[in-house]
């Protein structure tokens, strides 16, 4: 893959910001995180139509007309010395934030993978919407620091663009009653989801500052099918998922070769919203570790993975190790900062394997329908690799990120784990 060139620069930010509010704790992490060595927080969010194109300027008007509800779209970050802040300003203008381009549909992955790495500034506020052009008809790229949006948020704002037959509903304020505190078990299995027990991969290491993007679309018939592939009784899409990102780390020679130490696992985000209401935006989730198992039998590791995933309850993990972090002391100091380290090592977890499904049905944006959706979170100090699915209506796509060091596997991980999906199916 050829360097990147920057890319196109948007318009210049508007008035000055207003009082600015400390973030909360998971925001403040992952805004800090961007500071670390070469590492990029962008997180992206790739939709595919099919049909003709909306100009910019049509949709500058649908963000402005659909978006206008979302304070957090406002909110600016501020590096304070004794916590990070947020900083409300006046309302948002689209065309500071949404661009779009005149290039080849052939060179999506690599446009993809530019913007990706291309870090959101404190000047505006961090998020962008990229209309590229694409095979069929056309894309939007939807990108955020993540300390301003999570993949949930991004899916999120993604439908209320889009043309459905209910009404698109607004977000709940994030304002509301304090957290829980965590009882005693809480902190318990909150702790030990951050105790070292991973086995380090061989791809561990710095990552350096480019990104390399692919994908593979998997039809939903053939993930359904694999997912009856269990004999007592059907899996989670997300433990096939899973199941096959063992198996294609397997067969990639990728699971490390130091048995005494402990196996694979994989660093899995999970939703901790409560209720069926509108999603709330902003940060709202925890990353429960999920060991992958290494064994040659493809549904003898779907059994274990789907197994894991009924008994660690992983919802309630997540949320009690939500309420863990939104109970502790705002402070930093160097204390902080070496447990950030240390947690975010490969002795934490291995990878990150992320998997969602987007609202079902039929949505468009016009005349185009809207068939695909692929997920491209950012990378972690010491894990140059990234793997997530994205289910939307009659399509699965899987998706891998790597930095520009490690591209051979953006380029080969997606076709091994459509491979492990086949051999579930029998």
């Amino acid at each position: 893959m050829r360097p990147h060139a920057q890319p196109p620069a948007l318009a210049a930010p508007g008035a000055a910001r207003q009082s600015a509010m400390d973030m909360p704790p998971l925001d403040a992490w992952l805004f800090r995180h961007q500071s670390s060595g070469a590492i990029c927080m962008t997180a992206g969010l790739l939709a595919w139509f099919e049909g003709p194109p909306p100009t910019p300027a049509e949709l500058r008007d649908r963000v402005r007309q659909r978006w206008a509800v979302h304070e957090r779209l406002c909110l600016t970050g501020v590096d304070a010395p004794a916590w990070p802040q947020w900083t409300p300003g006046p309302a948002w203008d689209p065309a500071h934030h949404v661009a779009g381009h005149d290039t080849s549909p052939a060179a999506l992955e690599t446009l993809a993978a530019q913007l990706l790495a291309h870090p959101l500034g404190p000047a505006r506020p961090p998020w962008q919407l990229h209309l590229l052009p694409a095979d069929g008809g056309f894309a939007l790229f939807l990108l955020a620091h993540h300390a301003l949006l999570d993949g949930v948020s991004l899916v999120t704002l993604l439908r209320s663009l889009l043309d459905a037959p209910a009404a698109v509903p607004r977000p709940r304020s994030a304002g509301g009653a304090a957290p829980l505190l965590p009882s005693r078990l809480d902190r318990l299995r909150a702790v030990a989801d951050v105790l070292p027990r991973a086995r380090p991969l061989p791809f561990h290491g710095p990552v350096d500052a480019r990104r390399a993007v692919s994908w593979s679309r998997v039809p939903v018939s053939e993930l359904s099918a694999a997912r009856d592939a269990l004999g007592s009784g059907r899996a989670s899409a997300n433990a096939v998922f899973l199941a096959a990102a063992a198996g294609a780390l397997r067969t990639a020679g990728l699971t490390g070769r130091l048995s005494g130490l402990p196996g694979v696992c994989a660093m899995v985000p999970v939703d901790v919203r409560e209720g069926s209401g509108p999603v709330v935006l902003g940060n709202h989730y925890a990353t429960v570790r999920v060991p992958l198992p290494a064994g040659g039998d493809a549904r003898r590791r779907l059994a274990a993975v789907d197994g894991f995933t009924r008994r660690a309850a992983l919802k309630q993990r997540a949320q009690a190790q939500a309420r863990l972090v939104a109970s502790r002391p705002r402070r930093h100091g160097r204390f902080d900062a070496l447990l950030g380290r240390y947690a975010d090592s490969p002795y934490f977890s291995s990878l990150l394997c992320t998997s969602a499904a987007s609202y079902a049905g039929r949505l468009t944006l016009g005349p185009a329908r809207f068939t695909a959706l692929a997920g491209l979170p950012p990378l972690s100090p010491g894990h140059p690799l990234a793997v997530s699915m994205l289910l939307h209506d009659e399509t699965a796509v899987v998706s891998v990120v790597t930095d520009h060091g490690h591209r051979h596997l953006a380029a080969r991980l997606p076709g091994l784990i459509r491979e492990e999906i086949d051999a579930l199916r029998g």
